[in-house]
């Protein structure tokens, strides 16, 4: 934690990228396993470095798994999943994860598009929730900013959730960023790398001093 903002740096793919994050104070590291993203890691690849990985909780991001696929994520190691999915039609997938992750440990990312309600439905679900921007053709990771003044009307309207900040965050913009939401937990990966994947070390010292 820095300056009690809880950090996740996400689409981690090298266990040195890890190690870099956890030398300058992040809380959790993220894992996509998700195919159709450029920081896609497969999971015989996570399996050969995971040993070599810091002693931090681990998240594995994943976009409207099956209970199976769920399931072997959770057998692999991973602490925490981070599950993207459309509000409108995956209710009955998104309710048959509860059965296979404890809500504690279930992190929901719906994709809500402008001016779209934060549905009610989802609240009892889990006790964290991903507030990424909207973008009609992917989940997440686009490196674009988000609504920030939606996110704080999340966070003041259901203080007893966790509610975590993503979005194209980088050094540059996150003491602004943090300063107008409010928020306490943030997801970095775009603002913070090289190239897809691949974490900028300068990069994430800048975040470390923007939050110090």
């Amino acid at each position: 934690m820095i300056n009690g903002i809880q950090l996740k740096v996400c689409g981690i793919t090298r266990p040195e990228d890890a190690r870099a994050a956890a030398a300058i104070g992040a809380d959790y590291l993220g894992f996509i396993l998700y195919p159709g993203s450029p920081r896609y890691l497969v999971p015989d690849v996570y399996q050969a470095f995971s040993q070599d990985l810091p002693d931090l909780p681990r998240v594995a991001v994943m976009v409207k798994p099956s209970c199976d696929e769920l399931i072997a994520a959770r057998e692999q190691g991973f602490d925490f999943f981070q599950l993207h999915f459309d509000p409108e039609n995956d209710r009955p997938l998104v309710e048959s994860w509860v059965d296979v992750v404890d809500r504690e440990c279930l992190w929901l990312a719906p994709r809500l598009p402008p001016e779209t309600p934060f549905p009610d439905w989802l609240l009892p679900l889990a006790d964290t929730f991903l507030v990424d921007t909207f973008h009609k053709d992917s989940f997440g990771g686009t490196g674009v900013t988000g609504d920030w003044g939606r996110f704080r009307e999340h966070l003041a309207s259901h203080p007893d959730k966790r509610w975590v900040l993503a979005g194209g965050l980088n050094p540059d913009n996150i003491a602004e960023a943090v300063n107008q939401t409010g928020a306490a937990f943030i997801d970095l990966s775009s603002g913070i790398e090289e190239s897809p994947g691949l974490k900028d070390p300068e990069k994430l010292k800048a975040l470390r001093a923007a939050l110090d």
